[in-house]
């Protein structure tokens, strides 16, 4: 019997312990996934709070929910730690860590640089190792796979290496972590068939492909196909609103196509961990070889640009109020980077909030899902949400709309306040028409 057939009978078994590296948006719903499914799982952290919120099932990340967490909490066979040496009790390693940019826009690798360098003295025989983490082709080769052999082991020899792309998108009940195909890669074919047999057990379906460097450019593509389609939009915005043309309108008559085309929608900025950074994972890869990206470039610098480009609306609707930004109080509404989550990761408010304190105005915001914005890897505001209430809204000089929750009171906005710029078409999409609020009620 081989080791794959081993394998395979223990995954049917349940007999197989999981670990999770990184117990974020990507690695708690994983670790859901394998618990629900019956494995034994191990999540790993180094922030202590985190791994005391999952032992203790209390909620971190909204969307999951008190009942998601609780039963993890009450899984005999599901425990979380700081302690990386505890991941050697895990016959696969699922790492799920950030992979940013850096201040220069180049790829951070400091937190995959820094699991590997620690696994490398865990990793055991036998053992299944899988990143999940967004990166440039040739990561998984090239970053991992050393940091991993720091231990004496030898990479797709004495243990076994995958790369499978996370494709979670925070708080779409439509589709979780469970309902999504799987793309998987591996270093050989054996790392690839167990990797590909483990995911099965939680997926509908896998999608093996023939390298690590493949699965890795796989979601590369699939982002950058969202991040160039956006950048259209965005600068289609710019020139029909020249043209006294509603993009919005335009949008949505275009979408009554039923083949060729998808709706993309403009927007204040790109936010989430994948679209605003995987283009430029891509174009520093590119450089390496000599092959120039420039309509990846493009559309990162269009996305890039849009916060100042809504401070500009900001200030020329401030300015036909008889209103300088400086002084001007702006109250910002939502700063998670999609509706309805409490994700801050690379939000455009964050930039929009700093171009706006950068010109002088007085900074409040609103957001039902972060009672409280601290101090981000990039960003030093510390603020707590403002109620919604009519003389918070009346206050305001300007609101502006940068997130489009659900659960917002948009005509109590259209009857208090003086000054709206909606980057989301939010008033619209809540049946409020601008000629009958008493606000004004511009697009940006």
């Amino acid at each position: 019997m081989t080791d794959t057939d081993v394998w395979n009978q223990r995954i049917a078994a349940r007999d197989l312990t999981v670990g999770v590296v990184g117990l974020g948006y990507v690695g708690l719903p994983l670790m859901v996934a394998f618990a629900d499914a019956g494995f034994s799982v191990i999540g790993y952290d180094t922030d202590p709070r985190k791994v005391e919120d999952v032992n203790a099932g209390r909620v971190y990340i909204k969307h999951l929910g008190e009942p998601v967490m609780r039963s993890l909490a009450d899984n005999p066979k599901v425990a979380a730690t700081t302690d990386v040496a505890r991941l050697a009790d895990a016959d696969a390693v699922l790492i799920c860590v950030p992979t940013p940019l850096t201040r220069h826009r180049e790829p951070d690798m400091t937190y995959v640089e820094g699991t590997a360098a620690a696994l490398g003295p865990v990793v055991r025989q036998g053992q299944l190792v899988v990143l999940e983490s967004t990166t440039y082709p040739g990561t998984t080769r090239e970053v991992m796979v050393p940091g991993l052999e720091s231990g004496g082991l030898t990479a797709g020899q004495d243990f076994h290496v995958a790369y499978s792309p996370e494709r979670e998108d925070p708080g779409n009940a439509n589709f979780k972590a469970t309902q999504i195909p799987k793309v998987v890669g591996g270093l050989t074919l054996t790392c690839l068939d167990l990797a590909d047999a483990l995911y099965s057990a939680v997926v509908p379906k896998t999608v093996r492909v023939t390298s690590v460097d493949t699965a890795e450019a796989t979601k590369l593509l699939e982002n950058i196909f969202r991040s160039v389609n956006i950048a259209l939009v965005n600068e289609l915005k710019t020139v029909f609103e020249k043209m006294d043309i509603d993009v919005w309108e335009v949008i949505d008559a275009a979408a009554t196509k039923p083949f060729g085309y998808m709706p993309f929608y403009p927007g204040p900025g790109l936010g989430g961990h994948c679209i605003p950074i995987d283009p430029f994972y891509l174009t520093w890869r590119a450089r390496e070889f000599e092959v120039p990206t420039r309509f990846i470039e493009l559309a990162g610098e269009i996305n890039t640009d849009m916060p100042q480009r809504v401070v500009d609306h900001v200030v020329a609707a401030l300015s036909d109020h008889g209103k300088p930004l400086k002084g001007s109080n702006v109250l910002v509404l939502g700063l998670a980077y999609k509706a309805n989550v409490d994700d801050l990761r690379e939000s455009p408010s964050l930039r929009l909030i700093e171009l706006l304190n950068r010109g002088g105005a007085t900074v409040s915001y609103h957001d039902p899902h972060i009672p409280h914005l601290r101090p981000t890897r990039h960003y030093a505001h510390h603020l707590d949400s403002t109620p919604l209430t009519p003389e918070s809204v009346a206050k305001a000089d300007a609101i502006l709309i940068a997130t489009a929750h659900q659960d917002v009171d948009y005509q109590l906005i259209a009857d208090h306040a003086p000054l709206v710029i909606d980057t989301r078409y939010a008033m619209a999409r809540h049946g409020i028409n601008p000629a009958d609020a008493k606000a004004d009620v511009r697009l940006a």
